[in-house]
C-alpha cells in the first residue's frame, strides 16, 4: 500500500495525475491525522483553513484504508462537485479500484408513478408547466439515474417537480407498480454495493431519525464516516430531531387524497368534501398569521387573533379526514399511503398542541405562501451521540470554521462529542501580503442606529471606486440589504446584482462573467460560494452576525443556559457569531493568487472587549483604519491635489 508521504510528495501520485498540484505540509499533516483516526476508529474534529486541501486530505487516507466509506457534504452542490470532480481525480491518481455511488434524498429523483399520473391527469396548470412536464417525461425515458440535477431545462425550483417526484409521505414503497424501475431504489442498490458513498447532511439525518433514505442499511457496514462542512451539523441535527408540519404539506395531502380517490375508480362525495375542508383549513391557518417571512414563538403565535381558532379547525378537519381515509385505505395503495400521511400529520399536530415544552421549543415560521409549525429540541448533542454508539467506526468532522481561536468547545458541546480529538491547521495562504482587513472610521457607535446602513454604504462607496466594483456586500438582515440597494441603484457605474432577483447559481455565474459587478447578499451568500480570481476583490460585512435574540429557538436556549447558571453569550451567541463571520470572511481569498480587502463595519469590534477575540479568530490579514491605504492597495490612491 502506498504511504501518505509518497502520495502527497512533489513526485507522487497526486502530482503525476492532477495538473497544478503542489505539496502542502498542512494537507499532509491532516491526512496523517485522519489515517490515525481511521485506524483507531476514533473521533476527529479537524479545522482546515481555506487552501489546505481538506478534500484530498480525507479522500486519500480513506481510499487507502479500504473498507466502506460514507462522505457527507453540507449541500447537494458540494455533493455533486465531490462525486463528479474530486473523488474521480483521487481514484485515478491512486489507481484505486474502489467503486463509488452518489445518493440523494428521494425528492431529487423522478418518480415514474407520480410522473405518469401527472401526465394522464393533466397536472400542469399552465402552458409552461405542460412543456416542463413533457421535458421531464422525455428525460425519465432516457436517464439512467433520474437525478433532476441532470435536467437543466427545468429549473430546480419549478413547482411542477412536486408532481414528478415523491416524498416520504406519498411514496408507495414496495407496493408501487413502478418499484422495479424506481430511480430511488436503483440509487440505493448502487450505494449498498459501492465502497465509497457520497451523501449530504440532510439525507443522513432524514434516515437516522426517520429511517427513510436507505442510510440505515449502509451504516452497519461502514468503516469510516466523514462529514465535510461539519459546522452545519448541529443546526441540521436540531431540525431533524424535532417535528415539523407545514400548511403546504397538508394542502398536498388533501390534493393527493382527491386524486387517489379518483384513481381508485369510485366517487365518495363525503371524502371529497372532507379533503376540501382540510385544504381550506390549512390555507386559513396560513392567512391567520399575516405577512411573512416571520418567526414566532408559540405564545406569540397563539396571541394572534384567529390563529388558535384556525389551529383547532385544522386539527378537527385532519382528524375527520384521517378517519375517512382509514376506512378507504384498502381500496388502493395510494389511498393507504394517504391514510398513513394523515395519521402522521395528526400525531405531529397533537404533539405541537399538547407537548410538554421543557425540553422542546414550539414555534411557527411564516413564509409567503405557507406556514411551518415546529417542535425543536433544545439540545441535539445527546441525540446525535446515540447514533455514534451503535458500532465502532471512525467519525471525521471537518470544516474551515469549527473553532473560536483554538477553542473547539462550542462545536463539540453542540454535537455531543466532548472527548473528540481536535486539531486545526491554518491556511497556507499569505494573508498578510494578500489582503487587508479594513475597519472604517466615523460609523455610528451603535450598529442598531437607523442611520447605520446609510453610513456603511457611504464608507463603502470609495472602496468600491478604488476596487472597480468586484465586490460582495453581505448584510445580516434583508431590510439592510434592501436599503443598500436603494442607496446604490443608479449611483455606481458597476453592474449591481441583488439577492432575490435570480437563483444563487445564476447570480454567481453573472458575477463571474461580468468581472466588475457588485453583489448584495444576505445569509444565502455567506457560505458555500467560491469566486476565485479578480472578479471578487472586496467583501464588505455590515454587522457582526449575531442571531436575533428574539429567534424562538435561540431565545429558549438562552433561557435554559441562564437557568443552569451558565453564560449564554460566551457559550452560545458569541461562538455562533464568530463562526458565521469566519464563513463570510472566507469568501474573499480563495486562491494563493487572490488579493483583496475585507471591510468590517461593526464598531463593536473595537469598542467591546469581545472584539479582540473575534478579530483574532479571523485570518491574519493586515489591519488598517486608513482609507488611503485601501486605495493604495488597489493602486488608485488619490493624489493630494485631487482631494481638493
Amino acid at each position: 500500500m502506498k504511504s501518505l508521504e509518497q502520495v502527497f510528495s512533489p513526485e507522487g501520485a497526486l502530482a503525476g495525475a492532477i495538473p497544478g498540484y503542489r505539496r502542502r505540509a498542512e494537507q499532509v499533516e491532516m491526512a496523517q491525522a485522519i489515517r490515525e483516526a481511521i485506524e483507531s476508529t476514533g473521533v476527529l474534529v479537524a479545522e482546515a483553513g481555506t487552501g489546505t486541501g481538506k478534500t484530498f486530505a480525507y479522500l486519500v487516507p480513506a481510499l487507502l484504508a479500504g473498507g466502506k466509506v460514507i462522505v457527507s457534504t453540507g449541500t447537494k452542490t458540494l455533493q455533486d462537485q465531490l462525486f463528479d470532480r474530486d473523488l474521480p481525480a483521487v481514484r485515478h491518481a491512486l489507481a484505486s479500484g474502489a467503486s463509488a455511488a452518489l445518493l440523494k434524498g428521494r425528492a431529487n429523483y423522478v418518480c415514474l408513478y407520480r410522473l405518469r399520473r401527472a401526465v394522464t391527469e393533466g397536472g400542469a396548470t399552465s402552458r409552461e408547466e405542460a412543456g416542463q412536464l413533457q421535458r421531464i417525461e422525455r428525460f425519465a425515458a432516457t436517464s439512467t439515474t433520474g437525478d433532476r440535477a441532470d435536467l437543466a431545462d427545468v429549473p430546480e425550483d419549478a413547482p411542477i417537480w412536486a408532481q414528478a417526484t415523491s416524498t416520504r409521505d406519498n411514496c408507495l414503497g414496495q407496493s408501487c407498480p413502478d418499484y422495479g424501475d424506481c430511480f430511488v431504489m436503483r440509487a440505493r442498490r448502487n450505494a449498498l454495493a459501492a465502497d465509497v458513498v457520497v451523501i449530504n447532511h440532510h439525507l443522513f439525518f432524514a434516515d437516522v431519525v426517520l429511517r427513510d433514505e436507505g442510510i440505515a442499511e449502509l451504516l452497519p457496514a461502514c468503516n469510516t464516516l466523514i462529514f465535510d462542512e461539519a459546522h452545519q451539523l448541529p443546526e441540521t441535527a436540531r431540525l431533524f430531531f424535532g417535528d415539523t408540519l407545514s400548511s403546504h404539506q397538508i394542502v398536498e395531502l388533501a390534493r393527493d387524497a382527491r386524486g387517489e380517490l379518483r384513481s381508485a375508480g369510485g366517487a365518495s362525495p363525503e371524502l371529497e368534501a372532507l379533503a376540501n375542508r382540510l385544504d381550506k383549513a390549512a390555507r386559513d391557518l396560513r392567512l391567520a398569521l399575516g405577512d411573512g417571512p416571520l418567526r414566532l414563538a408559540w405564545p406569540q403565535a397563539l396571541g394572534i387573533a384567529g390563529f388558535p381558532e384556525a389551529l383547532i379547525k385544522l386539527r378537527s378537519a385532519l382528524k375527520m379526514l384521517d378517519a375517512a381515509l382509514a376506512a378507504q385505505a384498502e381500496r388502493s395503495e395510494g389511498l393507504g399511503a394517504c391514510a398513513r400521511r394523515a395519521g402522521s400529520a395528526f400525531a405531529v399536530l397533537t404533539r405541537l398542541m399538547e407537548t410538554d415544552a421543557r425540553e422542546d421549543v414550539r414555534w411557527a415560521e411564516v413564509f409567503g405562501q405557507s406556514v411551518q409549525l415546529h417542535v425543536t429540541p433544545l439540545h441535539s448533542g445527546e441525540l446525535f451521540r446515540r447514533q455514534m454508539d451503535d458500532h465502532p467506526r471512525a467519525w471525521i468532522f471537518t470544516s474551515a470554521t469549527l473553532a473560536v481561536g483554538d477553542d473547539f468547545g462550542h462545536f463539540t458541546r453542540e454535537l455531543g462529542v466532548p472527548e473528540a480529538q481536535t486539531l486545526r491547521w491554518e491556511s497556507p495562504f499569505q494573508f498578510a501580503d494578500q489582503a487587508l482587513i479594513y475597519l472604517p472610521k466615523g460609523l455610528p457607535p451603535d450598529p442598531n442606529d437607523p442611520a447605520f446602513t446609510d453610513a456603511v454604504i457611504e464608507a463603502a462607496f470609495p472602496v468600491l471606486e478604488a476596487s472597480g466594483g468586484r465586490a460582495f456586500l453581505l448584510f445580516t438582515t434583508l431590510r439592510a440589504l434592501r436599503r443598500a440597494h436603494e442607496l446604490l441603484r443608479g449611483r455606481i457605474e458597476y453592474p449591481l446584482l441583488v439577492q432575490g432577483t435570480g437563483s444563487r447559481s445564476e447570480l454567481l455565474a453573472r458575477f463571474r462573467s461580468l468581472g466588475n459587478a457588485v453583489l448584495l447578499g444576505s445569509a444565502y451568500f455567506w457560505e458555500g460560494v467560491d469566486v476565485r480570481g479578480e472578479a471578487l476583490s472586496v467583501v464588505v460585512i455590515d454587522k457582526l452576525p449575531f442571531a436575533p435574540p428574539d429567534d424562538p429557538v435561540l431565545a429558549a436556549r438562552i433561557d435554559a443556559l441562564k437557568a443552569a447558571g451558565r453564560n449564554p453569550f460566551n457559550e452560545l451567541q458569541l461562538p455562533q457569531a464568530v463562526l458565521q463571520l469566519k464563513q463570510g470572511a472566507g469568501r474573499l481569498i480563495r486562491d494563493e493568487r487572490d488579493r483583496g480587502v475585507l471591510m468590517l463595519c461593526d464598531p463593536r469590534l473595537l469598542s467591546r472587549a469581545y472584539g479582540a477575540r473575534i478579530l483574532k479568530s479571523l485570518p491574519p490579514m493586515k489591519p488598517t483604519r486608513d482609507l488611503a491605504e485601501v486605495q493604495a492597495f488597489f493602486g488608485r490612491a488619490r493624489l493630494p491635489c485631487e482631494s481638493g
